[in-house]
Order: structure tokens, then sequence, then C-alpha cells
């Protein structure tokens, strides 16, 4: 049995964010699948995500800071570098699910 190594609860959330790239000019849509206070699992296709990149969540006005810790085909979870936030996860699930 894999050991669950999280630190924070993970949120099932199925909508859309977008990701800035120094080397992009306009940010891309990627579909979030799971988020926690520590960081997110995306679909990404028909780009090619860097290491670092800027997630920008819809209904969050504060972009997050974030760096891909594994790759799965389309799948990618990354991390939040620009610290933890408390209750993130929880608060951005409430947002979506009141559209």
């Amino acid at each position: 049995m894999q050991q669950d190594r999280r630190r924070s609860q993970r949120h099932a959330l199925r909508g859309l964010a977008k990701i800035r790239t120094s080397a992009s000019t306009f940010p891309r849509d990627c579909w979030v699948t799971d988020v926690s206070d520590g960081g997110v699992r995306l679909f990404v296709e028909g780009l090619e995500v860097p290491e670092s990149f800027t997630l920008v969540f819809d209904g969050d006005a504060r972009p997050r800071e974030c760096r891909v810790v594994w790759r799965l085909g389309h799948e990618i979870g990354a991390e939040f570098t620009d610290g933890r936030r408390h209750n993130f996860a929880g608060d951005l699930v409430r947002a979506q699910r009141k559209k």
C-alpha cells in the first residue's frame, strides 16, 4: 500500500486555470483536476510546460508560482513555491461551487 505524503488535504476540482510562462506571451488554458494548499494536479495539452510557471485560477485574483514535481503524459503535478496560504484549496473550491 502506497503512503500518502501530502501535507494538506486534496480537494477535487474540475475547472479551468491559465498557465503563464516566461516564454509565452499569452496565458494558456489548462484543466485543474485537484488542488491542495501545497499544490495542484493539472491536465495540459498542446503546451510544453516548463519546470517553473505561474498559474492563475479562475475566481482567485492572486496568481500562484509553481514548480513541476511529476509528469505523466498530459498530467502534471506541481507544488506552490510562493508560500503556503492557509485554506487556499478549500476557499477556491467553495468559490468555484458558487458559480
